[in-house]
């Protein structure tokens, strides 16, 4: 390598790679289209390779920008744990904390929990990645996160919130035109919301509960928010969280007897961060949030 290449070259290959022309990368940054085409240029040579051909379908890249994707990715991902750092001070309630947790729990679920937690602290920022895939809390992707799995690592910090029920649920508009089963036989006489892929968790969740064979779906999404919109709109009988269902009283539980799935929940946070107050004040209300979203929802299944 004849040169260290700036970090914002690297930036600008991910941005290049993800958009695949220069005048949209250089858009997403805020450049203009030549800094960025300066910016590649300079990176090209001092690698000493090319990294994008030119098609009329935009930048193709080189096998050796491919390579360099993953170092690229590791180098943002640290920076921004760096700036989140140093945004704030330890012994003030300031500066910005970047929370994981799956799509349902980080749109339905966390913002209220959140709400009160920046009006009592107008200098903290919450950045929610809401995602189901799992962020590195090692490499610290995010600071802290909403886990339906135990941690193993030693490193980390890890308060058990409890169990979090999925259930069979349908809008009140559709019983009343289908009728509520009464058995899980019945379910092959209804329409269902369910996944479009049979990935490898929905294959693991029909092998460990009574889902039978042969439903027919009204709709299918492999996004779970879409399955809720669909439910709440009467399309058929899906599976949603017993607590999001209780906050709506047109949201009926079907079968909630015979078929019920337990969600393990953790909150995690890397234990370096424990004793920065942003970290520890937001782990803490996520803890307690949960645990009241937890036990709302035990209590009005019992009611």
């Amino acid at each position: 390598m004849n040169m260290e290449p700036d970090w914002h070259f690297y930036r600008t290959l991910l941005a290049v790679l993800e958009y695949g022309s220069l005048s949209a990368a250089a858009r997403n940054l805020g450049l203009t289209q030549p800094t960025v085409g300066r910016h590649i240029d300079a990176l090209e040579e001092a690698i000493g390779s090319q990294l994008f051909v030119r098609s009329p379908n935009g930048l193709l890249p080189t096998d050796a920008a491919v390579e360099l994707k993953p170092y690229a990715e590791a180098l943002a991902a640290t920076s921004a744990a760096l700036l989140r750092t140093a945004s704030g001070h330890r012994e003030r309630v300031a500066g910005t904390v970047r929370i994981s947790a799956s799509e349902v729990i980080g749109v339905e679920v966390l913002p209220p929990i959140l709400a009160p937690l920046v009006a009592a602290y107008p200098d903290l920022n919450i950045e929610l990645s809401a995602s189901d895939a799992i962020e590195d809390l090692l490499t610290r992707e995010a600071d802290i996160a909403v886990r339906m799995a135990e941690p193993v690592q030693d490193q980390l910090v890890a308060r058990h919130i409890g169990e979090i029920p999925l259930g069979f649920h349908a809008h009140r508009r559709y019983l009343e035109r289908h009728g509520m089963p009464q058995e899980m036989a019945d379910l092959t006489r209804h329409r269902f919301v369910g996944f479009d892929r049979p990935t490898a968790y929905i294959r693991t969740m029909i092998t460990r509960f009574p889902i039978p064979e042969g439903l027919t779906f009204a709709f299918k999404s492999d996004d779970p928010l879409a399955q809720i919109s669909a439910i709440r709109a009467g399309m058929g009988i899906g599976i949603c969280q017993a607590g999001l269902a209780a906050r709506d009283p047109d949201l009926l539980p079907v079968l909630a007897e015979h078929f019920r799935i337990p969600l393990d929940t953790w909150v995690v946070m890397h234990e370096g961060t424990k004793t920065a107050r942003r970290y520890r004040v937001t782990f803490d209300a996520l803890v307690d949030g949960l645990i009241n979203y937890v036990g709302e929802t035990a209590r009005k299944r019992r009611r």
